[in-house]
């Protein structure tokens, strides 16, 4: 966190490793004793302080492993429709099965997510216990930090449920010292709730930058009961934090005008971000940057591109043309891919291209990479020159969360073996999301006048034509037109115009599956998506299919069923 991960923490920060047990076995509940400090020394302020830090740090993930990502790049992105894979097929080859839904439960990166994320269960339960034995703490700085430890563990769950639905449960009256097998078949509902409102209830509004307050709770809150199909408090709660909401400097939550500079690391702690991970400072250490995204890169640029390597994270030809729109609204009925964008699909750059001349979203520039449009200061996107293999993955790069030009060396390491190691946020609820959150809940609760209300608020920003991706002469890049609807006229309608909007607004920052999961739609989307796609991507996605029934959760690690017992850890259906 930019505001309290600075070099005068870094040897609280070690101590809180130390003490919340990075440990190298696969026992979730382990925690490694701390062989270094006493009680006496953790129990203080300054060295609770020092846990919570490294229990923040764990949202960046813990093991090295590039699925325990905040942004869910592979678990929510690419299972979701929004991208492949990339690259080529024996590069990162353990993504393969995954992207195919063909996930096996002795998948180590699927343990090694399993293991990130109880990890940051246990350093938040070390925070409270430590709490409850504090020698110099006041009554207001308890509950605060108490409240950032609760919301934060909240959030560690609400990863693990809606990867694994069935997952083990326990707070901090479980010690580490002792050896106790949870089983998997508890409600973890209640407890993230638990956690969301006593952290609500006892975080200040502003809490400074890099740290969670009382409106991340509320949104939060609002989330979870929004996945439990809630919707009447979880309207209660975005209207609350929509009306009051302040970043944790103490700004009104507002959509910014620029929607581009939601990914632009000059802009971190804006007025939109709800919740995000923050990196530590923009030295350009590596030690200090977002390693689960050194890979989502166009390839192979060179000098003249952000990352030179590696070509991971493509967007999939059905997001793309998602984005086509008719008299500026987008194609609810799907007809889209009977309209494709056009694409250099094969062409070589140094080949006459001329990209596609419909009518489109302009968040699709803002999102997805693409020939002969002006990508983030670089030029023109070169095409297939920055794609590592076309025939297997595609003509898109990605765009979002990828650093500008004129940021080497200052938000990036640039002396790494890839100069993709960058210091950007990443936001993990932000306002706009809020907002279709809350149009979700209206429309579910029988309000469509204020769900259209909450969906215009969004598209009039991407409206907003000074902040279009522009050629180097002020032109708009490409044929953009965008409207606002005039009604929602039935609730079927106003259903699909949100879902859609989400599509949209959010692609590639790792909601899209985890969506489709909760309305209950994913395998016929998931579906149709791979029998589009793989009639272009034959390599990578002929004969693959989404299992109802299966597919929605992932498999619970059989290392974690070996350890524990089948009796204790349950594995999910179909595995």
């Amino acid at each position: 966190m930019k505001s309290i991960l600075n070099s005068k923490k870094l040897f609280v920060i070690a101590a809180a490793l130390l003490m919340t047990g990075v440990s190298c076995n696969d026992e979730f509940l382990e925690i490694a004793p701390t062989g270094s400090l006493a009680d006496a020394q953790v129990n203080t302020k300054d060295g609770i302080e020092g846990l919570l830090i490294g229990t923040y740090a764990a949202l960046n993930g813990v093991f090295g492993n590039r699925f325990e990502g905040p942004n869910h790049w592979v678990t929510g992105s690419i299972v979701g429709g929004d991208a492949n894979k990339g690259t080529d097929a024996g590069d990162y080859s353990a993504i393969n099965p995954v992207q195919r839904y063909e996930i096996d439960p002795t998948s180590g990166d699927i343990n090694n997510y399993w293991r990130g994320r109880f990890e940051g269960v246990n350093r938040a339960n070390a925070v409270l216990r430590a709490l409850a034995n504090a020698t110099d703490i006041t009554a207001g700085d308890a509950a605060r930090i108490a409240g950032e430890a609760r919301l934060l563990r909240g959030h560690f769950y609400f990863d693990l449920k809606k990867h694994f639905n069935n997952i083990p449960v326990f707070d901090e009256t479980v010690l580490p010292t002792e050896v106790i097998l949870v089983a998997n078949n508890t409600d973890v509902w209640p407890l993230i709730e638990a956690d969301f409102q006593f952290a609500y209830d006892n975080l200040p509004g502003e809490n400074g930058a890099g740290r969670v307050n009382k409106w991340a709770a509320a949104a939060y809150m609002g989330k979870a009961m929004l996945f439990q199909g809630k919707f009447a408090q979880a309207k209660t709660w975005f209207d609350d934090t929509i009306a009051n909401g302040t970043t944790s400097n103490g700004l009104p939550y507002a959509l910014l005008d620029d929607y581009g500079s939601i990914y632009n690391a000059e802009n971190d702690n804006h007025a939109e971000a709800v919740m995000d991970v923050e990196s530590a400072n923009n030295t350009g250490s590596v030690q200090n940057s977002n390693a689960f995204d050194d890979l989502n890169y166009p390839y192979n640029t060179g000098e003249d591109g952000p990352g030179n390597c590696c070509g991971f994270f493509q967007p999939s030809f059905e997001l793309a043309n998602s984005f086509r729109t008719s008299a500026g609204l987008p194609l609810l009925d799907g007809s889209y891919n009977s309209d494709p964008l056009v694409t250099d699909f094969n062409v070589d750059s140094a080949d006459p291209f001329t990209p596609d001349a419909g009518t489109l979203d302009p968040r699709l520039d803002h999102s997805v990479g693409r020939r002969d449009i002006p990508y983030l200061g670089w030029g023109p996107h070169p095409g297939k020159a920055w794609i590592r293999s076309q025939p297997y993955a595609g003509p898109y790069s990605p765009r979002k969360y990828v650093y500008r030009a004129g940021q080497d060396g200052s938000f990036t390491d640039a002396s790494s073996w890839t100069r993709g190691y960058a210091t950007m946020n990443y936001t993990i609820i932000r306002f706009a999301d809020v907002l279709l959150m809350a149009a979700e809940a209206e429309v579910e609760a029988g309000s469509l006048t204020q769900a259209l209300a909450y969906v215009n608020q969004v598209r009039a920003r991407a409206a907003n034509a000074t902040y279009w991706v522009k050629n180097e002469d002020g032109t708009d890049a490409a044929n953009y037109e965008i409207a606002e609807y005039t009604s929602f006229p039935d609730q079927a309608f106003a259903r699909n115009a949100v879902r859609f909007e989400r599509k949209l607004e959010l692609s590639g920052e790792g909601h899209r599956f985890f969506d489709l999961v909760r309305w209950g739609v994913a395998a016929d989307e998931l579906n149709a998506y791979l029998a589009y796609e793989s009639t272009l991507l034959v390599t990578k996605f002929g004969g693959a299919s989404f299992t109802a029934g299966k597919n929605e959760y992932y498999p619970i690690p059989q290392t974690q069923i070996d350890i524990q017992g089948p009796d204790i850890l349950m594995q999910n259906p179909g595995y």
